[in-house]
């Protein structure tokens, strides 16, 4: 492959360098405000002075989240929430896929259910039918709600599905001449050898799952269950000011505290996981969604 050296070329690159450079500050610029703020003096905080640097440096807000014991619970039940989701919704994509992926004489009720699936992303029950099923199963107040309320995204079915059916058929027919049975060909073959996909919709699942605040928002009515997006989402500050009695000190961080550098903080921390996890599923993105994309 012979690379354009022209002096054109050149100024290309460059300039789609520099744009590249600017978009990506641009989508990290929020994250470091809200980083800034939380570091900084209530006074700075609240003249909306802060920039790209916190003025007057203090760690107060986040010592104040340590003591937080309903933010910690909010974050408890939103790793459980994932973890729980996450599973669930891997194992049964991968269940319905696979069938899914089928032609009509391997599987005959395979259009029927695709043209359910299709219907179930376009339209829904309802809210409030789903609160009654809820509330019949018992599952107010439960994180199951919180599972099993995003446990079928069809969306990640579909992007699967396609998947499957874009491998090599040869190696489906070859297992089975070996004595393979469909169960030992998914988990053995098929799983392998879909892992950009499977880690995509997984990353998917785990984001939905984090980020999302109205189930906890309707079907919890104890705050202490409430999901730390719910819990940042209804952010409602309580200092404990019978713990400082005549502390210096501690009237001093209370002086430098405000809403906004504690929120900032609290937000903060709660996209710390996602930062973390998004790395290292990130580079199945292309692979994954390219080929699990619909080819008829």
């Amino acid at each position: 492959m012979i690379r354009e050296t022209s002096a054109a070329s050149k100024i290309f690159d460059f300039i789609l360098i520099i744009l590249l450079v600017a978009i990506s500050l641009l989508c990290i610029l929020p994250i470091w405000y809200t980083l800034m703020v939380s570091l900084s003096q209530k006074s700075a905080a609240a003249a909306g002075i802060v920039s790209v640097w916190p003025i007057g440096f203090n760690l107060n807000s986040y010592m104040q989240i340590m003591k937080d014991a309903v933010f910690f619970n909010s974050f408890w039940v939103s790793i459980q929430r994932v973890v729980l989701g996450a599973s669930l919704s891997f194992v049964v994509t991968v269940f319905m896929a696979y069938p899914l992926s089928k032609s009509t004489k391997e599987f005959r009720l395979r259009n029927v259910l695709m043209w359910i699936l299709v219907f179930m992303m376009l339209f829904s029950g309802g809210l409030i039918p789903l609160y009654q099923t809820v509330k019949a199963y018992g599952l107010i107040d439960s994180v199951w709600v919180l599972v099993l309320s995003g446990g079928l995204p069809m969306f990640n079915v579909i992007l699967v599905l396609n998947f499957f059916r874009n491998l090599p058929k040869e190696l489906e027919e070859s297992a089975f001449v070996d004595g393979a049975g469909p169960w030992y060909t998914l988990i053995k073959l098929i799983i392998p050898l879909s892992v950009p996909v499977l880690a995509t919709v997984t990353l998917f699942s785990i984001v939905s799952h984090w980020n999302e605040f109205f189930s906890g928002l309707v079907f919890m009515t104890k705050p202490e269950n409430y999901p730390l997006q719910t819990y940042i989402q209804q952010m409602v500050v309580q200092m404990d000011l019978t713990t400082i009695n005549n502390d210096p000190e501690a009237l001093k961080r209370l002086n430098e505290l405000s809403n906004q550098t504690l929120n900032a903080a609290k937000i903060f921390i709660a996209m710390i996981p996602i930062l973390v996890i998004y790395p290292f599923l990130q580079r199945f993105f292309v692979h994954g969604i390219t080929l699990g994309s619909v080819k008829e």
